[in-house]
Order: C-alpha cells, then structure tokens, then sequence
C-alpha cells in the first residue's frame, strides 16, 4: 500500500502521540508499505511554528526533514500535474494543505491517513482507524 500521510498524523507519529492510533502506527511501519510525507506538510508545519501554534525541538524545516529520513518516509513534492486535481474537488474541505493532500493521493494513488473527518467526503482512498 503507498501511504500519504496527514500532517497530524506524522507529527503524532514521530513523536510517538498516544493520539496516533494503533493501526496507523502498524501501517507506517509495515516494511511493505511506501510511505510519504507531502512537502506541503512542511510547508504547513513550518508556516504553523511561525505562528506559535506548533512547539517543536528545533528549527522546523531542519528537524521535520531529519524526523521525515529517520522514520524511512518518503518526500512526496508538489507536482503541477497534482495541482490541476485542485480545480475538480469541491468545496467541501477548505483547508488548504489537506486540499493539496487530497489532489496528490487522487494523482498518485495513494491512500491517505488522517483522523478529518472532512478528507472522507472526497473520492479518495482512507486507511481508516478502525
């Protein structure tokens, strides 16, 4: 299975979050599955840092791309052809980073792990947490 995973979802899973659930934990770590991480997860994390909502133990960018290697995940980048998936989503979710998320697994055929709700209500594939 190729697994994108949600920015939550990576932060829980790097630093081991009891809010991470058990089958995404498995899931990522199976040695079967490829695993990434969007650059606009970054990209989100980085820009919430900057606000103060995100704590982390170092410079973002530098400790999320060393998290990112150490944990095995693959970058995922933005590709222009993922981005024309955007102009056919509708407007149900209006976060932008998962919009972005969302045009990738819907280009690259990935199944995305997240706990919103609101990701469900495109036609992409979910690992659910049950």
């Amino acid at each position: 299975m190729k697994l994108l995973l949600d920015t939550h979802v990576f932060l829980w899973y790097i630093s081991a979050d009891p809010k991470l659930p058990e089958r995404f934990r498995l899931a990522i770590q199976k040695p079967d599955n490829e695993v990434y991480l969007s650059a606009a997860s970054i990209w989100e994390a980085v820009i919430k840092h900057g606000l103060g909502k995100l704590p982390l133990p170092g410079p973002p960018a530098q400790y999320l791309s060393q998290q990112r290697k150490a944990h095995g995940i693959a970058s995922l980048p933005i590709l222009e052809e993922a981005v024309q998936c955007l102009v056919e989503l509708p407007q149900i979710h209006r976060d932008p980073f998962d919009r972005i998320l969302i045009a990738q697994a819907l280009h690259h055929g990935l199944t995305i792990v997240t706990v919103d709700p609101d990701v469900g209500a495109y036609p992409v594939v979910l690992l659910s947490n049950t």
